[in-house]
């Protein structure tokens, strides 16, 4: 049972309770039926494990050269814009289970895409939503909603430092960097800005600039990955968040590194702390950011 279905059994429940108790007693036979009625609802609602959560929202808007201030938007703009947002979402989805190949469709699009619920006050735009028919099948969050959040983050950082860029795309697959950076440019070429809201936490350009800058960031020449191989041993793992340290025996160094979201069962690393054992990593940099290491696929041990 999905937020929307759950809360309309809540509406009926209390409106038969409200009707129920307006029937005269004398009124056996309609007292009878409003009575079974709520009986049944009540049952249906007691099924239910616990309620189910409200789907995540949000607000994508636009404004510049394609934005007639609060009254529309030119049609052209806004379907590239839209779509290449859903695309992005859709990428990160899919990226996150592992199912994302370097071309081709986007597996489990049509599952996951937002969807567009209203139009958003104030500047020309969006309310967004994840698809409530996903709620009764994840836990605290759907994909989408993990996608949404990712995809607010990663506007942030195309404006923010170097450091923080390449913090926020280390561990990402190329294509979903792509795949934002076709967003931006759709932005840029119609001469738009937009502002992200998801969940109480908001990003917004302030100028075409500043798009146009984002792009250059997210180019290929501008972040720079190098396949290395470290000697050395885990130190240890933190499977939750995805991070590790590894031991470089060379020179003593300890690399702290990511995990990326599509590597399977991160917890084995712990079974195997120092065992020495040869270790490739991607090392990625945004512009002039510091190098951060990434662990694409768990290493073959020596002992398996």
């Amino acid at each position: 049972m999905n937020y929307r279905q759950y809360q309309s059994l809540v509406a009926e429940r209390n409106a038969v309770a409200e009707m129920l108790e307006r029937i005269p007693p004398e009124q056996v036979i309609s007292r009878k039926g409003a009575s079974g009625r709520l009986a049944a609802i009540q049952a249906e609602l007691d099924a239910v494990e616990s309620a189910p959560r409200r789907p995540l929202s949000g607000r994508l808007t636009f404004d510049g050269r394609p934005v007639i201030r609060s009254h529309g938007m030119f049609a052209d703009f806004g379907a590239k814009a839209m779509a290449a947002f859903s695309d992005t979402v859709a990428v990160l989805t899919a990226a996150k289970s592992g199912a994302l190949a370097d071309s081709g469709p986007i597996p489990n699009r049509e599952q996951n895409q937002v969807l567009i619920t209203g139009t958003a006050l104030g500047s020309f735009g969006f309310e967004i939503e994840e698809q409530p028919t996903q709620l009764a099948d994840f836990g605290d969050k759907t994909p989408v909603a993990v996608a949404l959040e990712d995809t607010i983050r990663l506007l942030e950082s195309v404006a923010a430092s170097d450091d923080e860029l390449t913090d926020a795309v280390a561990g990402l697959d190329r294509r979903v960097v792509r795949t934002l950076k076709n967003f931006l440019e759709v932005l840029a070429s119609g001469e738009a800005i937009c502002s992200l809201e998801v969940d109480g936490r908001r990003f917004g350009f302030t100028s075409v600039g500043q798009v146009r800058n984002a792009v250059n960031r997210l180019a290929d020449d501008n972040i720079h990955e190098v396949e290395q191989a470290f000697f050395g041993e885990f130190i240890g793992c933190m499977p939750a968040s995805r991070q590790f340290e590894f031991h470089v025996a060379s020179d003593k160094q300890v690399i702290k590194g990511r995990i990326r979201s599509d590597v399977s069962q991160p917890e084995l690393i712990n079974l195997h702390l120092n065992q020495p054992i040869q270790l490739p990593l991607t090392a990625i940099r945004a512009g002039n950011g510091r190098v951060k290491y990434v662990l694409r696929a768990l290493p073959d041990w020596p002992d398996s």
